[in-house]
């Protein structure tokens, strides 16, 4: 099992069932309390779903258009807390991509229609740091224009079959397609 599948496991455990944080992870355990010491209803590895409409579905619905698991949230009233737990070294701080907690506060927004103010965060557990953002429900308009659009740039892409390339700071060292112009390895 990959370290970062256990350390998930591992604070999915001690935060949803109040057992004790294993020997190797005893380094994030203050993060992790003042995770827990947030009031609120906690969620972990919640699996969320939207329909084509926006509307709220089960992660499995036949009718789902968006899926995503959140490692935490915690729901209080009016504010939510997010977080995704990285296992990244510091120099993956760098390269952080808060897409995808745009796309949970959305998530949330239609699941929780209570919920106006999102506070989501990136928690890189080895680093240690905390990427945070904070999302409002009268953002979310912006936010979904943004995201469809993004959405049905890749739906011509898969129908038309062409993958134009874009050039990140992953290209050198990760990326497997060899015959890309980015990629400093071809």
């Amino acid at each position: 099992m990959r370290y970062g599948t256990l350390f998930h496991e591992a604070a999915e455990n001690y935060i949803g069932k109040g057992e004790e944080l294993p020997m190797p992870f005893q380094f994030a355990k203050a993060a992790l309390d003042n995770l827990n010491a947030i009031s609120g209803e906690k969620l972990v590895e919640q699996k969320m779903g939207i329909t084509a409409n926006l509307d709220p579905c089960d992660f499995d619905a036949d009718d789902v258009w968006w899926r995503g698991i959140a490692d935490l949230n915690i729901i209080n009233g009016k504010v939510a807390y997010s977080v995704d737990y990285k296992t990244g070294s510091r120099k993956s701080v760098a390269y952080s991509d808060k897409g995808q907690l745009e796309l949970i506060a959305l998530a949330i927004f239609t699941t929780y229609p209570e919920v106006i103010t999102v506070k989501a965060s990136l928690f890189y557990v080895i680093a240690p740091a905390f990427i945070k953002e904070t999302y409002h429900r009268s953002d979310a308009s912006t936010l979904w224009v943004k995201w469809i659009g993004n959405f049905n740039m890749m739906a011509a892409a898969y129908k038309n079959n062409v993958w134009n390339t874009k050039q990140s700071g992953l290209c050198y060292a990760h990326c497997p397609v060899l015959e890309c112009p980015h990629n400093g390895r071809g």
